[in-house]
């Protein structure tokens, strides 16, 4: 797992599982206590996830919002939102909406 960052903006690459979350937990609240209030997990690049990864981005989602912070998922990939499902996450995750074109 690599992670770069853009602004309040975490752009995960490569495989999410159990064996990234501690360095992806720690990016996550390091944004968070920078003082950026709205934090934002891109997720374009990342191949695989499993249900830990979910459950990560579920509390640091709750986490945000109760310290008055907004954490939002951005592009999850078929993979991440058939898991979300699976894992019954999908409710516990915010989503960035994408405006429809015509």
């Amino acid at each position: 797992m690599e992670i770069t960052w853009d602004g309040s903006t975490l752009v995960l690459h490569g495989a999410f599982d159990v064996r990234s979350t501690g360095e992806v937990r720690n990016a996550i609240y390091a944004c968070l206590e920078s003082g950026d209030y709205d934090v934002v997990v891109d997720m374009s690049d990342v191949t695989t996830i499993d249900a830990t990864a979910l459950r990560l981005l579920a509390v640091a989602t709750r986490h945000a919002w109760l310290s008055g912070h907004h954490l939002t998922v951005r592009n999850p990939g078929p993979t991440v939102r058939r898991m979300a499902h699976l894992t019954r996450l999908a409710h516990a995750i915010e989503v960035e909406r994408v405006a429809a074109t015509a």
